[in-house]
């Protein structure tokens, strides 16, 4: 594939929008192409890298194979996919389905345009929650590209990268954030020199972020997915949800102090299957903006389908399939594939369903799973899915029911969040 001046250097600074440091960029050439990026290109900054990888890659011909690849990986990103369009002919041929489901992002109004109108104003804090494979993930992706297409600096920190080790204690876990982030801006880790035990671990992080990530004009969005990791470290947990309150209240005011963390944007994302006791004067997860993300609606699942372009296939059968699954995103998705690929058809989706035979069993059994390890839930849901109309049920096990993602709430009553839930535990539940 040849490059014009303008692509080479549109592509060079996607690549570099989709992947902000070197450790990122690295991950994705190892994931996606199965080859090592220090190999071909040797070392040198995040420019000059990119640089000499795009060379390589119209040298040795795979260019092409380059972009899928960062566009597979980072699909969220609205420069990657420009280039994507303009370099691929057809960014989506030659991709199996499950690829396919990797570049498809349907928007839920009006989440994202709150997301984003709340990203530009100074020491926000968005917290995006929803059961698992909701979409929050990919939510988070779309809010910070749109950051970055703003100007301002972004860090993603995964806690499902932590190792256990990490989490023994908080002063090894607050150092490993810094490292984190110091590597995803790009800027050389300086623990050892700044930190003072003088001072307690909290006050060391808080000085840390201010000197090294904060000294600049540049906004700063610091988002942390899978913050349920921590809940199993209740020690660290609720230390670094006083800090990240802190963090947050430190904004408020005129002074030198809320001026500079004014410029940091938090974001924190988290599954609701679990939620910790903490005391809520110190918990972050009752200011700031809360998302939910609910399931799509009719007209999103329509839109998903299109995207597959199975709408035609589907027809009228689509609001079959919506009254069998709702509008679970991870559920859709499991059923375009399979579908897409030919791996089933309708009528077996349909009647194998709620089976161990069916494409859903692996995610149905991970919710039986919680709802055996949990009596109070178990007794309250097989109440729900065997009664014919609402369940009244107590307000903590609707609640956690609810968090679960397997019921929709009817006012103080529940009902089964689709018929595929009730098909499945009515027989499962005993």
């Amino acid at each position: 594939m040849k490059l014009s001046g303008q692509q080479y250097k549109e592509l060079q600074n996607a690549l570099i929008d989709a992947f902000p440091n070197i450790a990122t960029l690295e991950q994705m050439f190892e994931y996606e192409l199965d080859k090592s990026l220090r190999a071909i290109v040797g070392e040198g900054s995040l420019q000059e890298i990119v640089f000499k990888l795009i060379q390589a890659a119209k040298s040795q011909g795979w260019v092409e194979d380059l972009v899928r690849a960062a566009y597979n990986d980072n699909p969220g990103n609205l420069k990657l996919k420009a280039i994507a369009q303009d370099l691929l002919l057809n960014p989506n041929s030659e991709k199996s389905p499950s690829e396919l489901s990797q570049n498809i992002y349907i928007e839920r109004p009006p989440i994202e345009a709150k997301c984003y109108q709340e990203i530009l104003q100074p020491g926000a804090l968005i917290r995006i929650k929803a059961s698992q494979k909701m979409g929050k993930t990919w939510l988070l992706g779309n809010l910070l590209s749109y950051a970055r297409e703003k100007g301002y600096q972004t860090v993603k920190l995964d806690l499902l990268q932590a190792e256990n080790s990490i989490l023994d204690n908080l002063k090894s876990f607050l150092q490993w954030v810094c490292v984190d982030v110091s590597d995803s801006l790009n800027v050389e880790p300086q623990v050892n020199e700044t930190w003072q035990d003088i001072y307690g671990v909290n006050k060391n992080c808080t000085r840390y972020f201010q000197k090294h990530f904060l000294s600049s004009e540049i906004p700063l969005v610091f988002a942390i997915d899978n913050f349920e990791r921590l809940f199993a470290y209740p020690d660290i947990f609720s230390q670094f949800c006083l800090l990240l309150r802190g963090w947050y209240e430190n904004a408020k005011g005129g002074d030198r102090v809320a001026n500079i963390w004014k410029k940091l944007r938090l974001v924190v994302v988290h599954s609701t299957e679990v939620y910790p006791a903490l005391d809520s004067n110190h918990s972050p997860f009752n200011v700031g903006i809360p998302i939910e993300l609910p399931g799509f609606n009719q007209q999103q699942v329509k839109a998903l389908a299109t995207e597959y372009g199975l709408d035609n296939q589907l027809g009228q059968d689509l609001i079959k399939l919506i009254t069998l699954i709702g509008g679970h995103p991870y559920l859709l998705q499991q059923a375009f594939v399979n579908l897409k690929s030919q791996q089933i058809n309708l009528e077996q989706l349909f009647t194998l369903a709620p089976t161990e035979e069916g494409i859903f069993s692996g995610y149905l059994r991970q919710q039986l799973w919680h709802l055996q390890h949990n009596q109070e839930l178990e007794v309250g849901y097989k109440q729900v899915v065997r009664a014919n109309a609402p369940v009244r049920l107590d307000a903590e096990v609707a609640f956690k029911l609810h968090s679960l993602g397997l019921v929709k709430l009817s006012g103080n009553d529940c009902l089964p969040s689709c018929n595929l839930y009730r098909q499945y535990f009515s027989e499962h539940l005993v």
